[in-house]
């Protein structure tokens, strides 16, 4: 079975076209500006040349299109037919408290997809976008949404709830939900195969950290704790977003700066974390790590910040797990900042963490960073949220497939 699985950003679009018999990538690319001036199409078949050029995007339906369009391409296509791509994938940021596994995308899914945006404004939206082109260019093809909630959908209710009215949960389902659920399920289930643990059995700290960064427990093959709640805005100091803060914190510089809750927000989201605390010198950890060993003041000030609120989750998990068995450190800065784990262990040795240093300098695809006599292992384990998505998506399409074939 051939699967493609479609992930659209607010003005971006990943792809990614695999042959799930031996997960093989036969094609992957990345749509991005979409909605602007110039909008860039970048496009990698394999053992072919690929392309890299300015494009029109006037939006997300263009760009699905384009995709199709050059994957059925006589020169740099793979397929030669939109019968071989038998189902579609989508990424959906927000499935509420509906949804705790991968969906095939009926109308009445569709549906509760679009209600749940106002939880994802930004991503919600844009995902049904996507869902909607696939429809109308591939429509013999099984659509499935995975949902990046779904794994944190089994939270315990301790820690799902806020310290507000118990009707606010009640009326508006205002509780934590968490997200980059899928890249903390792929990662957790590849922690535990490389310790050679079943995972129904093991005690895992992971954090992603990315520009958005979310750090979960993870429990017997569960999740029962992540940092990221209501919205992606909650947990720990990312690029731009200022992770948990006083509530009071937004009446005051509301009223100090005659600002309304959006515009706050905005700034919130926007325009703090590591941002903000460096005097707007970056949000991209790799300036700030090279301010921080320049001795930037502003990059030290951010930097410090930041590991401070990451370490205070994983203490905060490894006592919510009783003991850890591993902590995994995956997406753009826990795969590639040797920095910034070497500054987040340092700070853990009191859990009996003692850092391999040439491990974490040289580490390259899944590794373990970890000295031998440590007590909690120590990983560094790239994502894949696009095999995550692919597999869910081949799994459910296969079920239906052979529903209809008995019928």
């Amino acid at each position: 079975m051939k699967v493609l699985v479609i992930n659209c950003g607010s003005s971006s679009l990943k792809f990614r076209l695999i042959e799930m018999e031996n997960e093989e990538v036969m094609a992957k690319g990345l749509c991005e500006r979409i909605g602007q001036a110039v909008a860039h199409f970048k496009y990698q078949p394999k053992e072919k040349d690929g392309l890299d050029c300015d494009i029109d995007f006037p939006d997300h339906d263009s760009a699905v299109k384009k995709v199709i369009e050059t994957l059925l391409d006589e020169k740099v296509g793979v397929i030669s037919d939109l019968s071989e791509i038998e189902a579609v994938g989508h990424r959906i940021v927000h499935g509420g408290d509906k949804f705790s596994h991968e969906e095939c995308l009926t109308d009445d899914v569709i549906a509760e997809i679009d209600r749940c945006s106002e939880l994802a404004p930004i991503h919600n939206p844009v995902n049904l976008i996507g869902i909607r082109a696939c429809k109308k260019y591939m429509p013999n093809a099984h659509m499935v949404g995975v949902f990046d909630t779904a794994f944190h959908h089994e939270l315990p209710e301790e820690a799902y709830l806020y310290g507000i009215p118990y009707k606010y949960y009640e009326d508006y389902r205002i509780r934590r939900y968490g997200f980059h659920g899928m890249s903390h399920e792929y990662v957790s289930k590849r922690t535990a195969e490389i310790m050679g643990i079943p995972y129904e059995k093991t005690k895992q700290v992971i954090c992603h950290l990315g520009n958005g960064a979310s750090i979960s427990a993870i429990k017997d093959g569960h999740s029962i704790d992540t940092s990221m709640g209501y919205t992606p805005l909650e947990g720990i100091i990312m690029g731009t977003r200022s992770g948990s803060i006083d509530p009071e914190i937004i009446h005051v510089i509301s009223k100090k700066d005659n600002k309304t809750v959006s515009e706050v927000m905005d700034t919130l989201n926007k325009k703090s974390g590591v941002f903000g605390l460096s005097n707007f010198l970056s949000s991209d950890i790799r300036d700030i790590s090279e301010g921080y060993l320049n001795n930037n003041e502003n990059a030290i000030r951010a930097m410090n910040t930041y590991v401070y609120s990451i370490i205070k989750y994983i203490g905060a998990y490894v006592t919510v797990l009783g003991g850890a068995d591993s902590i995994s450190f995956t997406a753009g800065v826990g795969e590639n900042s040797a920095l910034v784990r070497k500054l987040v262990c340092d700070r853990l040795s009191y859990l009996g963490v003692v850092l391999d240093e040439e491990a974490n300098k040289n580490a390259k695809g899944e590794s373990l960073i970890s000295a031998k006599d440590s007590k909690i292992k120590v990983y560094a384990i790239p994502t894949d949220e696009e095999l995550a998505i692919a597999r869910k998506t081949a799994r459910l399409a296969e079920e239906h497939i052979k529903n209809d074939s008995q019928k």
